[in-house]
């Protein structure tokens, strides 16, 4: 018999874990609880593709903060939860209505006009947020050949701009998009961030509020990957699993995203490691703001903070912290803060903002 595997590794540290930075909640490692998960989810054996024991557990737990009728299809990454949920609500012909600044816009390399065949049609908004009046922009044309068929409206909570929709806006577009026949996508990559923001359940801005399907992101609040569809409203979509399989989303190993996802929401790790880095958020912003020369461009409702300041000033930052330009051409920036930045790391990052502002 083949001895077990014990825990030896040849691997080596390869970064200075010292190292902090303001560039994107993506940087930051895992959870301790999320990896404690996955070491208790690698002993043995079990079945492959969706069919284990985490898997099925999970949509328990998602019943628990969604109602009985969600169904969670776990995914590896967010552009493809947003390609494989848009491709469930639209049909060939299909056109996706989104904030011009939305991710599936202009951070997923194009991927749900490639990969997932449909068209979005785009609209400017002033903090990132759509409104009923906003979607009549691009909401017209269902029977003219000529032009891709609205039927999707897809909106990001919280935006990329840091700003978050209220449960009364949600419902507004969620009410206005159906009286049109449309369904509604949310992409939650921060929806943790948003329910803490707001103080609510996260079924009050989704499902109880008329959304058909979200894309749950995990990544940015403490897993190592994964994400899931979930499906609110199952009359909304057709053939998920094929499509999550077309899509090249199918882990075969997913009790290993899965047992990450019940890491998060069995309990509240998913709400702690939210509400923290928006502390840090509103820390940074007070800092920021008691600072000449800078200004911060949107509300801070959730754990990011859009600012202006000279372009030579970041310049010299970004050499003592990681962050990116927004717009580089006006000098915006984006800092980023995530479950385990520290009030210490903040703090840092004031002075030596303040110290290249003195300059």
């Amino acid at each position: 018999m083949t001895a077990a595997l014990g825990p030896r590794t040849d691997a080596r540290r390869h970064h200075d874990p010292s190292v902090r930075g303001f560039a994107s909640d993506n940087y930051a490692g895992a959870h301790p609880e999320v990896l404690a998960a996955l070491a208790l989810a690698n002993e043995g054996h079990q079945v492959a593709y969706g069919e284990d024991q985490y898997t099925d557990h999970l949509q328990r737990i998602v019943h628990s903060h969604f109602g009985p009728s969600a169904e969670a299809f776990p995914v590896f990454n967010g552009t493809g939860a947003n390609v494989t949920a848009l491709q469930a609500l639209t049909d060939r012909w299909g056109a996706v209505i989104c904030a011009e600044s939305a991710h599936i816009n202009v951070d997923e390399g194009g991927a749900p006009e490639r990969m997932g065949g449909l068209k979005l049609l785009t609209v400017p908004t002033p903090d990132g947020k759509l409104t009923p009046e906003l979607i009549d922009r691009q909401a017209w044309g269902w029977e003219d050949e000529h032009r891709a068929m609205p039927q999707v409206v897809s909106i990001t909570q919280n935006t990329e701009l840091g700003t978050v929709y209220t449960v009364d806006e949600i419902r507004a577009i969620t009410e206005h998009a159906h009286s049109k026949g449309m369904k509604v996508h949310l992409d939650g990559a921060r929806i943790a961030n948003a329910a803490a923001s707001l103080d609510v359940p996260m079924r009050a801005f989704t499902n109880a509020v008329g959304v058909d399907v979200l894309s749950y992101g995990g990544t940015k609040n403490g897993m190592v990957f994964g994400e899931a569809v979930i499906v609110l409203n199952p009359d909304a979509v057709s053939h998920m699993k094929h499509l999550r399989k077309l899509s090249m989303q199918l882990a075969s190993k997913m009790r290993f995203v899965s047992v990450q996802l019940e890491a998060l929401l069995a309990k509240d790790l998913w709400l702690r490691n939210a509400r923290h880095s928006n502390a840090m958020a509103q820390r940074l912003a007070a800092g920021v703001r008691a600072l000449d020369g800078v200004e911060i461009l949107y509300p801070v409702q959730a754990n990011a903070v859009f600012a202006r300041l000279p372009h030579e000033v970041s310049r010299r930052l970004q050499e003592r912290f990681r962050f990116y330009f927004w717009d580089e051409a006006a000098g915006d920036v984006r800092w980023m803060c995530a479950f385990d930045t520290t009030e210490d790391d903040v703090d840092a990052f004031l002075q030596a903002l303040k110290e290249e502002l003195a300059r």
